[in-house]
């Protein structure tokens, strides 16, 4: 694996943790949101091990988190506006 794949897949994670505040509803499920610098389809042994170990944490996607995942293609000039979509 290259460094960079590597720095990519962790700095790529970008984790919005929606909990519940006292004005919210308790039925909104944190969100994660990944975004990678490729396309889905060269992420996908990092996405599923993503998920598994989540699940293993406890955080099934669905049901106790939701995950929302954004993918540049390459356009790495995507990335502001694909992270910015994610905060919102």
């Amino acid at each position: 694996m290259r460094r960079r794949d590597f720095i990519n897949l962790f700095g790529g994670v970008v984790a919005a943790w929606s909990g519940p505040a006292h004005a919210q509803r308790v039925s909104k499920l944190p969100t994660i949101g990944f975004f990678g610098t490729t396309s889905a389809s060269s992420w996908t042994l990092w996405t599923a091990a993503f998920v598994d170990r989540l699940r293993e944490l406890g955080w099934v996607d669905s049901r106790t988190v939701t995950i929302e995942y954004r993918w540049a293609d390459g356009q790495y000039e995507r990335l502001p506006a694909i992270a910015a979509e994610l905060v919102v």
